[in-house]
């Protein structure tokens, strides 16, 4: 079963003070960005957030599963309701993360290839 795009973009929203929070459409799913860097993903209109040590300290509590057969690991988050707690662990999650690589470009004729 797909996601809700209102369930999406409602938990965006929530998120909205940690950065530009962004979402892009995969496989059916959604995968959720802060400025950039994926750090979340939407299945089943259940939100899961990448494990993080600074994540497990502000949340010590939360559920473990993979988001898909096949997935590592989320931290599944049940309460998309509290604002406050979503934009701390959001943060804190991204701050662990790598920054994204750089894409390459496309060879093609517009870049004269």
């Amino acid at each position: 079963m797909a996601s809700k795009p209102e369930f999406v973009e409602f938990v965006a929203e929530q998120m909205r003070d940690a950065g530009v929070i962004t979402y892009k459409k995969m496989f059916g799913e959604y995968g959720l960005y802060c400025d950039g860097k994926i750090f979340a993903v939407v299945c089943n209109d259940a939100f899961y957030i990448k494990k993080t040590g600074a994540g497990q300290k502000i949340c010590p509590g939360l559920k473990e599963a993979p988001p898909y057969e096949g997935a590592k690991n989320y931290f599944l988050v049940e309460d998309v309701e509290d604002r406050e707690l979503l934009t701390r662990l959001a943060v804190a999650t991204c701050g662990e993360l790598p920054e994204p690589k750089p894409r390459k470009r496309r060879k093609g004729p517009e870049n004269g290839f």
